[in-house]
């Protein structure tokens, strides 16, 4: 199996040592991104992986593609932009603040105007982009970077389809790049060339309708659903896309900044699976959701039973919880499924 995604990838300053950033004199600097790291997190596992980007034509640019190539993803068909291509001609990037026991991490964006969201895809052969793959995928972030990022993700999706690629996509929502009604709307329009769906919130489930199950106008679903809530929401979004073959969602409980416990649901052939939960300390919380659906990835590659495939893929995300980095650079399997193994927390 051949995997590609597509996305930005950014430079990433942490203060040292749980530091504010206001009061930090330095920066620990590494890169990533959301399709970045499930490239990353596939390829460690061996999974023949694919990432494409655009990035300037710079020190930057070159030295987050170098780190990509170093753990194993092949990025041929990135692009190097110019001046004439994107303005601005800069790398995205973004501050990370890590929280400590009370206090939770916290994002700061500088990422507008980056190269991705300026170049123009219209000149992109997306036939040529796609082809010799087996396996797209795209998420929720994405086109919330520019219109041109959008229409970029929605002709992958459309191309994919047709050409038989089998396509998994996360919705992502991100609050401070676009409002959740933009991002609601443009991910339902995506749902009909999806056949593996992560993260469903940013979907409008019940648009000017009744909930047949509590009569009321539902918007989005609980953060933390019980299972026959869970499995209701699934069977909504089954009947209504009857190509999504798959749909998957980690639930997350915050006991702290420095300790949380995850648990997922997924929903495949007709069936709701619930996976063990796991209650663990952080290092590095960036990144868990993009392992989880890694996880899923690669464990439907292998052809895992359903049970198993769930409960790896949350294993695949609370060990990149101990892993600095935005990415889950795991290359051993036991890891993984020495965690599976472990007892979980029933009570949270």
């Amino acid at each position: 199996m051949r995997f590609i995604t597509a996305g930005e990838i950014m430079l990433r300053l942490t203060p040292p040592n749980y530091n504010k950033i206001r009061v930090a004199n330095e920066f620990e600097a590494s890169y990533g991104g959301s399709e970045a790291n499930i490239a990353m997190a596939l390829a460690n596992l061996g999974v023949d992986s694919t990432f494409f980007t655009v990035v300037p034509n710079n020190s930057l640019g070159k030295s987050a593609i170098r780190m990509l190539r170093s753990n194993d993803v092949h990025c041929s068909p990135v692009i190097f932009s110019s001046h004439e291509e994107t303005p601005t001609h800069r790398l995205g990037t973004y501050y990370l603040e890590t929280g400590y026991g009370i206090r939770p991490s916290k994002v700061t964006y500088d990422r507008k105007h980056s190269a991705i969201s300026e170049y123009d895809f219209k000149k992109l052969d997306i036939d040529k982009l796609l082809s010799g793959y087996d396996w797209l995928h795209l998420s929720g972030i994405t086109p919330a970077l520019s219109k041109s990022c959008g229409e970029f993700v929605l002709e992958c999706l459309k191309t994919a389809k047709k050409n038989g690629l089998k396509v998994s996509f996360d919705g992502n929502f991100r609050s401070k790049l676009w409002s959740w009604e933009k991002a609601r709307d443009f991910c339902t329009e995506c749902l009909p060339y999806v056949d593996v769906l992560l993260g469903i919130e940013p979907y409008h489930l019940w648009k000017d309708e009744k909930d047949p199950a509590k009569g009321d106008v539902k918007d989005g679903i609980s953060l933390q659903p019980d299972y026959e809530e869970q499995e209701r929401v699934f069977k909504v979004f089954a009947q209504r896309y009857p190509n999504i073959s798959c749909i998957a969602r980690h639930v997350r409980y915050v006991h702290s900044g420095s300790e949380n416990s995850l648990k997922a649901y997924m929903y495949l052939n007709g069936v709701t699976y619930e996976s063990k939960t796991y209650r663990f300390n952080i290092l590095d919380r960036v990144g868990g959701g993009d392992a989880f659906a890694s996880g899923l990835i690669y464990a439907m590659f292998n052809g895992y039973e359903p049970g198993e495939m769930i409960d790896f893929a949350v294993a695949s995300s609370v060990i990149k919880h101990t892993i600095r980095g935005d990415a889950n650079i795991t290359d051993d399997i036991n890891s993984i499924r020495d965690i599976m193994s472990m007892n979980h927390d029933i009570n949270r």
